[in-house]
C-alpha cells in the first residue's frame, strides 16, 4: 500500500485490518464468552472487508495478482482460525449463548 497516493482509500484499508486484531483483543478481555463471540465477528468482517478491498487494489495498479492472491490467502486462513474459534467458544460455553 505503499505506492497508493489515495490516502482516503489507504487508510479504510488500513482501518480495517486493525480492526481485526482491536476487536479479537477487546473480545477476549471482555470476560464473557458471548462477547467475545460478538467481537470475532466483526473481527472477521473486516477480514471480509479487506478482502474485497485487495481487488480494488489490483484494478488500481497498487498490487500484483499475485500480491492480491498472496495476500487473500492469508487473510483466508485467519478467517478460518476466527471462525474456529467461534466455533470451539460455542461448544465449550457452559451457558448456551446468543448472538
Amino acid at each position: 500500500m505503499a505506492k497508493c497516493n489515495d490516502y482516503g482509500f489507504r487508510d479504510q484499508m488500513q482501518r480495517a485490518a486493525v480492526s481485526i486484531m482491536n476487536n479479537i483483543a477487546e473480545g477476549s478481555e471482555s470476560g464473557y464468552d458471548a462477547k467475545f463471540i460478538h467481537f470475532l465477528h466483526i473481527a472477521k468482517g473486516s477480514c471480509g472487508e479487506v478482502k474485497s478491498m485487495l481487488y480494488l487494489c489490483e484494478d488500481f495498479n497498487i498490487c500484483t495478482t499475485e500480491q492480491r492472491t498472496e495476500l487473500q490467502s492469508q487473510l483466508k486462513k485467519i478467517s478460518s482460525g476466527i471462525m474456529n474459534l467461534i466455533n470451539f467458544l460455542k461448544s465449550h460455553s457452559p451457558t448456551p449463548l446468543t448472538k
